[in-house]
């Protein structure tokens, strides 16, 4: 098995040979600082031969902007070029960057129900690199932000998956205040609602759902600290887990939770 390789943490470090396979889609990133460093006209030619010209202009017109309007503009040049049967092909691409952009097609796409959306970004969720998994709930965010008590129910089962990508995707992608996207104001004001994703991963074995969970209930405290303070001393009488107790330890981390 190959080692993964150790990524450049700035955009100095990287060079001239990997950048230009980060820009032909032949190489995956490996940190943040490559990620932000493809060039995303460059990329798109490589994996979409036959997109047109003006699409290509408006991608190259936006490189100056962040990375996440970024992404959501390929997604919807992909979704007028080739449908959302076409992020099929995105995502089993070699370059993280290009499942990126089939994420935000399935984002994009209309007229699709939550539960057809969930199915069709859960191969996304479940990727093996961090990028896509962070562009898979980012990229569906406003339609489970758009009906909390929908999406709650709709992600009630991704919560008892057997991939522990597939768990924190349900809480990641609900986190009251989140990173790199608005906050979700039903759920800062009413925690609560999502008691069905966070109970059962109280004790969940993983870290990665471990921290995905205290950082929502550590969300949830900026605005409601008793409601954190209430229900992790009641799953701490629950559960006796090392797990438990590092979500919790984790969770009331802030002044508002701890004070």
């Amino acid at each position: 098995m190959t080692e993964p390789r150790t990524g450049a943490s700035r955009r100095a470090d990287i060079s001239p040979e990997l950048l230009a396979k980060l820009n032909a889609g032949t190489e995956q990133t490996a940190t943040l600082a490559e990620g932000l460093a493809v060039d995303f006209a460059l990329l798109l030619k490589a994996a979409v031969p036959d997109i047109d010209a003006e699409s290509l202009e408006l991608v190259r017109g936006m490189a100056g902007e962040g990375v996440t309007r970024r992404m959501d503009a390929v997604g919807e040049v992909l979704l007028r070029h080739a449908g959302v049967a076409g992020a099929a092909a995105l995502a089993a691409h070699r370059a993280d960057t290009v499942r990126g952009w089939a994420c935000y097609v399935v984002g994009r796409a209309p007229k699709l129900k939550l539960k057809a959306r969930l199915e069709l970004i859960r191969p996304l969720a479940d990727d093996s690199h961090f990028g896509v998994r962070e562009w898979a709930w980012m990229a569906v965010r406003p339609h489970l932000a758009a009906n909390v008590g929908h999406a709650v129910a709709a992600l009630v089962p991704w919560v008892q998956h057997a991939s522990p990508n597939v768990r924190r995707f349900a809480i990641e992608a609900t986190r009251p205040r989140g990173v790199w996207c608005a906050h979700i104001a039903a759920l800062k004001d009413n925690p609560e609602q999502a008691l069905p994703l966070l109970n059962p991963l109280k004790a969940d074995p993983a870290k990665y759902v471990q921290d995905s969970v205290s950082n929502w209930l550590n969300d949830a405290a900026k605005s409601q600290p008793q409601w954190v303070r209430d229900l992790c001393a009641r799953w701490r009488a629950e559960s006796d887990s090392e797990a438990t107790a590092r979500i919790c330890s984790r969770a009331l981390r802030t002044a508002g939770a701890a004070g």
